[in-house]
């Protein structure tokens, strides 16, 4: 693949490129350069900056809440195809990234932009529009690149499960990805591969896939070499990637929890695991489906898909198998915890038991002699009758005792080691 054609870029400056007024951007950048592209070893354009927020739109630092699964879809029946707005959709953008293996431009674009003069003006062209409120957009968009309006209602329902479509000269995927912000939120992702250009549509302004953005930027690896293709396998390369972290910061919960847990069982720990498991179906929802959308992309009927990508999906195969294996062994960790909370809960409860068992055992012969000798029969009456109560020392006498009788039992239980741990080892 050459260099991009047609294209003039002084680093530095913003170039509005591909638009109605492309020739004129073009003539005046050519005007002012002091260098041809390619730029010189080190530089990097740079990009324009984001259009001001729209009135009502949260700001990007707001973290999101926590949405409910919940399906929204047209009415029941409308005609199929018909495009529903979310009320949590943001505002949409528009920002496109085109390269070559010896060039590269990165532009935002307004809602009337000509999308369709995008179309070979680069040997792969990266349209990315972020925040779905704008049906109008998405559908001119859909009808320049010829996107069945089917395809464009699994784009905007946002809750679909990942899967792929081929058409005649096109791949609809769909799939999830980790929030931008971290955690286990997902967003959803949808493709479409076409000859020469991937249109990708995000939910939210950001997300996890920055680091495919600057990979292309600076050419590193062989994405700036490959096709459309390769790109797509880039993206879910990339959003599969962004899982490990947060299935191994949930493991480091899990494995502190556990020990919470067995050290000293509390009420508000119950909870803690309920919200694991709840987290941990999250995700397995997310990506179990994945495989079966790697595995329709590995097959020889997937139009544009080139054997080598086809061999850098199976890794992606493979690392979704491993992400679930993760995702069971915790979910069964998590399940066990609960059965490891009621244990130790009916452990300490049963060492309580025991404690007070011992305190109620001595203090039956105790009881028994107080009560014995509580029953006042007159000794002049008969000689029979308690003569120890007409004893000087009789009730100094009667505490020895029943201290003597409290330590000799308090000795024969930590003898036996149901006191104080110190109890003889079981005989061979």
């Amino acid at each position: 693949m050459g260099q991009i054609d047609d294209m003039t870029f002084t680093p530095g400056r913003i170039t509005h490129w591909l638009l109605e007024d492309y020739e004129k951007a073009v003539a005046k950048n050519a005007e002012s350069a002091a260098a041809e592209w390619p730029p010189p070893q080190g530089a990097r354009p740079t990009m324009t900056e984001k259009p001001p927020e729209p009135a009502g739109a949260p700001p990007a630092s707001r973290p999101r809440r926590r949405r409910r699964l919940t399906v929204r879809r047209a009415r029941p029946g409308a005609p199929p195809g018909t495009l529903v707005v979310h009320a949590e959709a943001q505002a949409t953008r528009v920002r496109v990234l085109a390269y070559g293996a010896d060039a590269i431009l990165e532009d935002s674009l307004p809602p009337d932009a000509d999308f369709a003069a995008l179309r070979g003006r680069a040997p792969v062209t990266w349209i990315q529009v972020a925040g779905l409120a704008d049906i109008a957009l998405i559908e001119r968009l859909g009808a320049q690149f010829g996107i069945h309006r089917l395809v464009l209602e699994d784009v905007v329902n946002v809750h679909q499960r990942p899967k792929v479509d081929t058409f005649v000269d096109q791949v609809f995927i769909a799939f999830r990805a980790v929030a931008a912000q971290g955690g286990e939120e997902t967003e959803q992702i949808s493709l479409i591969v076409g000859d020469g250009y991937v249109i990708s549509f995000h939910e939210t302004h950001e997300d996890c896939l920055e680091p495919l953005r600057d990979r292309i930027r600076e050419g590193k690896g062989r994405v700036r070499q490959l096709g459309a293709d390769y790109l797509s396998y880039a993206v879910i390369d990339t959003v599969i990637d962004a899982y490990f972290p947060v299935l191994e910061a949930m493991g480091e919960t899990i494995d502190a929890l556990e020990d919470a847990v067995i050290a000293r069982p509390a009420p508000a720990q119950v909870h803690d695991i309920h919200d694991l498991k709840r987290r941990l179906m999250h995700l397995r929802r997310a990506i179990w489906p994945m495989r079966d959308m790697a595995n329709a992309l590995i097959r020889d009927d997937v139009p544009g898909m080139s054997r080598d990508t086809r061999l850098y999906l199976r890794d992606c195969y493979d690392h979704l198998v491993q992400l679930m294996d993760i995702v069971e062994t915790d979910r069964e960790t998590v399940s066990a915890l609960l059965e490891v909370y009621l244990s130790s809960l009916s452990a300490r409860m049963n060492e309580i038991m025991k404690v007070l068992t011992i305190i109620a055992t001595i203090f039956i012969p105790l009881g028994f002699f107080a009560g014995l000798w509580g029953m006042n029969f007159d000794g002049e009456a008969s000689p029979f009758n308690m003569p120890e109560l007409g004893w000087r020392y009789g009730y100094p006498a009667a505490l020895a005792f029943m201290a003597v009788i409290a330590g000799g039992l308090l000795y024969y239980f930590r003898r036996k080691g149901w006191i104080g741990g110190l109890g003889r080892p079981p005989r061979r």
